[in-house]
Parts: structure tokens; C-alpha cells; sequence
């Protein structure tokens, strides 16, 4: 039983940590090249080489922060359901894993207003 319990703390613990790992490898520097597989990628962020690192920098203080939030939330949920069924283990580390993902997705909207606010359609800073 304790074994399932840390198998899901390490589960819910991979989305806070990778949002801090990554978090704070954007915000120092970006992807060296615009490219299709791994970085910050929407129409607007891979425009050129300012757009991208802009947008690197933006999500990843975002990411960073927000990573740092989770974390310690996470372990306080998961201490709660410490020495409870699997069932209760498993629904709770699934539900926390799901809203965890809302702050990983939601900061693409601020981004996007942001590399609006800053740039225009054609990627030239306003």
C-alpha cells in the first residue's frame, strides 16, 4: 500500500518538476534553434529568432513559478492520503495530476498576449 502511495507522489510530482526544470532552463535561454519538436511552439512564438526567445523567457518565469506553487501543494495533498486505500491513493494523485495541468496549459494564454502586446503580426518588435 505505501508503495502505490509513492509511486503516486512521484507521479504527481513529475508535472510541478518538470515546469521548474523547465521553467528555469526558458527563462535563461531558449532552444538554439526555432524548430518543430521541442521548445515553446506556436505560430506567433516561431515567427524568428526574437519572437522565440521572447517567448521562451515569458512562459518559462511563468513556468518556474507556478512549478514552485505546485510542488509543495502536491505533497501536502498527497502527505492527506497518506495510509488510504489505493482507490483513494489513485483518485486523488489522478484528480491533482488533471488540475496540475491547468496552470501548464493556461500559461500559453498569457504568452500569446504577450507576444501580441510586444510584436506585431509580422513579428517586428512595436
Amino acid at each position: 500500500m505505501i508503495g502505490f502511495w509513492v509511486f503516486m507522489l512521484i507521479m504527481v510530482l513529475l508535472i510541478p518538476i518538470t515546469m521548474v526544470v523547465l521553467g528555469r532552463s526558458f527563462s535563461n535561454k531558449a532552444p538554439k534553434d526555432i524548430n518543430y519538436t521541442f521548445g515553446y511552439r506556436t505560430k506567433r512564438s516561431m515567427m524568428n529568432m526574437e519572437t522565440w526567445k521572447f517567448a521562451h523567457e515569458y512562459i518559462g518565469k511563468l513556468w518556474f513559478i507556478c512549478g514552485l506553487t505546485l510542488l509543495p501543494l502536491s505533497v501536502v495533498v498527497m502527505v492527506l492520503v497518506l495510509g488510504k486505500e489505493t482507490n483513494t491513493v489513485g483518485t486523488v494523485g489522478g484528480i491533482l495530476a488533471i488540475v496540475q495541468m491547468i496552470p501548464m496549459i493556461g500559461t500559453i494564454i498569457p504568452t500569446e498576449n504577450a507576444l501580441k502586446k510586444n510584436f506585431d503580426e509580422f513579428g517586428k518588435r512595436r
